[in-house]
């Protein structure tokens, strides 16, 4: 749903074999019927928080297309919650699928893609992981990690003719809100007047990206604005979200 259907319907339309997962099967079949392309795509199971599973579908993909071309990390969600008051056992639990999940993917997929002589591995992260979000700094704090380790494997992985892409959308309107995990002590920092961007938007930034072997892809291009201001005034920023907070 969301981000990763929106992905996958682009990808397909341009000729790509598509496999999609997720923690529910029958989620992942309904959103390929709802893609379409039925003779090239499939749909599995897949918890990447246990490496088994991992295991698991990449020998089903590579039995059913013979390569892995394109990895994408795209499983997440989110922890609303001050750092005073937020879960541990949620945390720990967010940083399961967001972080180390997405990580145990990627060793499990670079071998495969060594072997074949190349790949790509697209990691879908946030401006959260440039911009530290108050009320939200658990899930700030996975993309932070999730951008850090993308940008230095895409420089160890270059001589293997492996590329890494990392995609920060700024925020975007799907249900990942109404599927966070809402704590206690919860502000909101987004002004009114940001409604957002599509799914499909996000996905068409990740194919140029893709296709331009970019490093990191910024979407909307607008989102550049605060996080070069947070690089340079990261003072005035804060300010500025305290002041939002309510």
């Amino acid at each position: 749903m969301g981000i990763g259907e929106a992905i996958s319907k682009l990808f397909a339309e341009h000729g790509a074999s598509i496999v999609l997962l997720s923690r529910d099967s029958s989620r992942a079949e309904a959103a390929r019927n709802r893609i379409g392309f039925q003779d090239r795509t499939a749909a599995f199971s897949c918890d990447i928080r246990h490496a088994e599973e991992i295991d698991r579908v990449l020998g089903l993909t590579l039995h059913h297309f013979q390569r892995i071309d394109v990895w994408i990390n795209n499983a997440g969600h989110g922890l609303l919650d001050s750092v005073s008051h937020m879960d541990m056992s949620s945390c720990h639990e967010m940083f399961e699928t967001n972080f180390f999940g997405a990580v145990t993917a990627m060793q499990k997929v670079i071998p495969v893609m060594r072997q074949q002589g190349g790949g790509t591995i697209v990691n879908i992260s946030s401006v959260a992981g440039h911009v530290p979000l108050p009320f939200h700094a658990g899930y700030s704090a996975t993309k932070f990690a999730l951008n850090a380790i993308g940008k230095a494997a895409n420089i160890e992985l270059k001589k293997d003719g492996i590329h890494v892409l990392t995609v920060c959308p700024g925020y975007v309107r799907t249900a990942f809100g109404e599927n966070a995990i809402r704590g206690n002590d919860l502000k909101k920092v987004r002004p009114n007047s940001v409604r957002g961007i599509t799914a499909e938007r996000v996905a068409r930034a990740t194919l140029q990206g893709y296709m331009k072997q970019k490093r990191e892809v910024i979407v909307p291009w607008t989102m550049h604005v605060p996080v070069k201001l947070y690089q340079l005034f990261p003072g005035l920023v804060e300010w500025s979200m305290g002041r939002m907070a309510k």
